[in-house]
């Protein structure tokens, strides 16, 4: 802070330095509200990168769905397979006559019926797996593709915040110097009015009306809020801090 902003900031009154503080609160506060304000392309960017990413996990838990499918036909075809062998081999070995040779063939062909329906009931899903793994890098393609672009877009974004927020540091600077020499009771309600007045804890009047709210003021608040001392002259309407301003 320059020696003109001390001497400045010691000869003028305590709401003089508040109203100061307000006008940096409210250039922060744009400043802040502009760091949310990306830019479209960013905007797009995010946008289709969350829409990628949705579609990829959800086609991922599709296709973990129909693996459980054909992990468990694939093992019950196999089970199924190995009774098949087993009971030709037993025939093979036991099947001493007709009957006994037609008691296996039927265990046989209804197991073969068996496998045939796996079989079956695998075919499709195979199809559909290779469709979702196909799917499924595909968009892994797309994420990765979009990510040199995303990443540009979110670096420039990343400076422009830094450059607001540098933007900001002389006023936080100037700022603090004021708290520094303003009564805590004062600077703590201000901040407490301000946040529940929409950013403005003090206001000035003109013409007898409060530019906070608009209402006109009773001549003895005017003329206290006018002497500039403490406690501080709140508006009978709207409650914020007023002072009288230097035409």
């Amino acid at each position: 802070m320059s020696a003109k902003t001390n001497a400045e900031t010691h000869e003028s009154g305590p709401l003089e330095r508040l109203y100061r503080v307000q006008g940096l609160d409210q250039e922060l506060d744009r400043l802040h509200g502009e760091e949310g304000h990306i830019s479209d392309e960013l905007r797009a960017a995010r946008t289709e990168q969350g829409q990628i990413n949705n579609r990829l996990e959800d086609t991922e838990i599709e296709l973990e769905k129909v693996d459980r499918q054909i992990r468990r036909l694939e093992l019950d075809l196999s089970s199924s397979n190995e009774q098949v062998a087993r009971n030709r081999a037993e025939q093979e070995r036991n099947a001493t006559n007709a009957k006994l040779q037609s008691q296996f063939e039927s265990v046989i062909l209804q197991l073969s019926e068996r496998v045939s329906d796996y079989e079956e009931s695998l075919a499709p899903l195979y199809v559909q797996q290779t469709a979702l793994r196909e799917r499924a890098s595909g968009l892994r393609g797309e994420h990765k593709a979009l990510r040199p672009a995303l990443s540009s877009l979110e670096g420039a974004d990343e400076a422009r915040v830094l450059e607001l927020r540098a933007q900001g540091e002389g006023a936080r600077q100037e700022r603090a110097g004021l708290i520094g020499n303003l009564e805590p009771r004062l600077v703590k309600e201000y901040e407490m009015i301000r946040r529940g007045k929409k950013g403005i804890g003090i206001v000035s009047y003109t013409a007898g009306r409060c530019q906070g709210c608009g209402v006109m003021l009773p001549v003895n608040i005017q003329q206290r809020a006018a002497s500039g001392s403490l406690p501080p002259v709140k508006c009978p309407s709207c409650g914020r801090i007023l002072i009288k301003l230097a035409i």
